[in-house]
């Protein structure tokens, strides 16, 4: 292990970089910030058509649309907070990294097809093939959920960016919070209000260039320094983490008592099955021109996120094998700083300004997808489809889709200026949680089960929701520790702070007896819907746009 100076110590405890790495960063992130927006203005929909703005140009390569898949899939949590995590918990922080590159198999299994061929602009339009009778109203509860997981997200990455900004500056003031989250916030409705499909698929894809290029770096400059040899690094990161062997043994966060072993095994449930149901990344499956191109454009996104998901690894067991993990724990306590500490000492001011740069981007480029996927669930499920009753023009919806992107953009700001000091980590793995408990159950069911109905599909989703969120706040994450919202309050029945392994079966027993107990004509379909519905799911016949 390489020992910081003390003096570096002290001078790092008041943010991780210094001045001329911040200035570099700041510069770095607006060249690209500057080259992005133009093109996303260049490339965005000139006429009144909404397909455009909501699927963008159809004829990108798999390869452009994997790599597009994979920016909106990966979030700076997989570069700082995962990376932080194996730097300060090793196995575990190793293990929770499967559940990322998991999900991806989930997606490809199960929904990335029958959705593509069936769906048309949102997953509502899914839902209003499969249950026309009801599709009013499976619309609306669709976007309500839609809407509140998207906005949970993006206030996670909005407060994450002033996390990201204290690794410069130490605490900052209220008024460098406003600006940084208001920046932030103006770029991300820039792209979205402006550019819609095509500016967010711009950024999306120099945001994973980015990220394969600079992890791939940083690891190979990890590796280089051990020889290539991983026993070598494992042991580094052993002996750097001041607990030997145990380092690279099960149990470090998430073992001793059973609650903490079912608590990871809850918190795995959401990530594998809520990152595959989480609405940006579905709405994305719907881009590509023909199946064929969606399965391709999966395998790169599968390959591409389970390289960064390896680098990751390797940076997390390089941070602790060359910086130290209490050096990490004593500056972050979380670990998000333990990337860019390794950064530092890898490559100096330049290498780290670098990786500070890619947190801000991946931060941008994940918030314009959300962003995205919230406004064109307002303007076309709720607003085309539930209040004018499928009456508004074209141009009506796409005014309405960008006012929509605004009007998303600063209430994502306003709650994030509001929750300053929440855990980011509990906002994401909350929406994770409510994807999971509800998206998911209602979307395999409509694509797979016959007998589904409306009643089913309300239940799914409306239940889904709420149980996820009391679970939560009747969990250690609102009452009864230390850590939680409301310390000296106990109301925590509810011993696990992550919901997914009750929630998730939960979702999926509502639908199942909502579907079961449904007595009302109208909340069944005839059999020919089904019918219809399945041979265009399997068959791939192509929708009109």
């Amino acid at each position: 292990m390489v020992t910081l100076p003390q003096d570096h110590l002290v001078t790092l405890s008041a943010g991780v970089v210094g001045g001329f790495s911040l200035k570099l960063t700041f510069i770095l992130f607006v060249s690209v910030v500057v080259v992005s927006m133009f093109t996303a203005l260049i490339t965005a929909p000139q006429g009144d058509e909404i397909s455009e703005f909501y699927l963008g140009n159809r004829t990108m390569t798999p390869l452009r649309n994997g790599l597009a898949m994979c920016g909106d899939y990966l979030s700076a949590a997989t570069l700082l907070g995962s990376t932080g995590l194996v730097a300060l918990t090793g196995y575990d922080g190793l293990l929770y990294l499967v559940g990322t590159s998991v999900a991806w198999v989930m997606v490809l299994l199960l929904i990335a097809e029958p959705l593509r061929n069936s769906g048309k602009f949102t997953l509502g339009d899914t839902l209003a093939l499969r249950l026309p009778r009801s599709r009013r109203s499976v619309r609306l509860a669709l976007a309500f959920c839609t809407l509140t997981i998207t906005v949970l997200y993006l206030v996670a990455q909005l407060v994450g960016s002033v996390a990201l900004l204290t690794q410069f500056l130490g605490e900052p003031s209220s008024a460098t919070r406003t600006l940084c989250i208001v920046a932030i916030g103006t770029l991300v409705v820039l792209y979205v209000a402006l550019g819609g499909m095509p500016g967010a698929t711009f950024i999306q894809i120099v945001k994973a260039v980015m990220l394969v290029v600079g992890v791939a770096v940083t690891a190979v400059m990890v590796l280089h320094r051990y020889q290539w040899n991983v026993d070598d690094l494992l042991g580094g990161a052993a002996s750097g983490s001041g607990i030997g062997q145990r380092f690279l043994e099960p149990g470090l966060r998430y073992g001793g008592s059973t609650t903490n072993k079912l608590d990871f095994f809850s918190l795995q449930i959401a990530i594998v099955l809520g990152l595959a149901a989480l609405p940006h990344v579905m709405m994305r499956l719907l881009a590509p021109s023909a199946t064929r191109v969606l399965r391709r454009s999966i395998l790169w996104a599968m390959g591409l996120v389970g390289f960064v998901c390896l680098a990751a690894g390797v940076l997390g067991l390089g941070a602790t094998a060359i910086v130290g993990r209490d050096v990490i724990a004593d500056i972050d306590a979380k670990g998000d700083a333990a990337v860019l500490l390794l950064a530092q000492d890898l490559g100096g001011a330049l290498l780290t300004a670098l990786i500070s740069c890619l947190a801000f981007v991946t931060l941008l480029a994940v918030a314009a997808g959300l962003t995205l996927a919230a406004a064109s669930s307002l303007a076309h499920d709720l607003y085309a489809e539930v209040i004018r009753k499928g009456r508004a023009s074209q141009r009506e919806e796409l005014t309405v889709a960008r006012l929509s992107a605004v009007v998303i953009g600063v209430l994502g700001m306003l709650l994030a200026l509001v929750s300053w000091g929440t855990n980011t980590a509990t906002l994401a793995f909350l929406a994770f949680a409510i994807a999971a408990s509800a998206i998911l159950p209602t979307m395999v069911y409509s694509l797979f089960w016959r007998r589904f109905n409306a009643r089913g599909a309300l239940l799914s989703l409306y239940g889904g929701l709420v149980t996820s969120v009391l679970l939560v706040i009747c969990s250690p994450v609102v009452s009864s520790r230390p850590a939680s919202f409301y310390p000296d309050a106990d109301f925590a029945f509810f011993p696990l702070q992550n919901p997914g392994i009750v929630s998730v079966p939960a979702g999926f027993l509502l639908g199942w007896l909502g579907t079961v107990l449904a007595r009302r004509p109208e909340d069944t379909e005839p059999a020919e819907t089904y019918e219809k519905f399945e041979v265009r799911a399997v068959l791939g016949v192509d929708q009109p746009v």
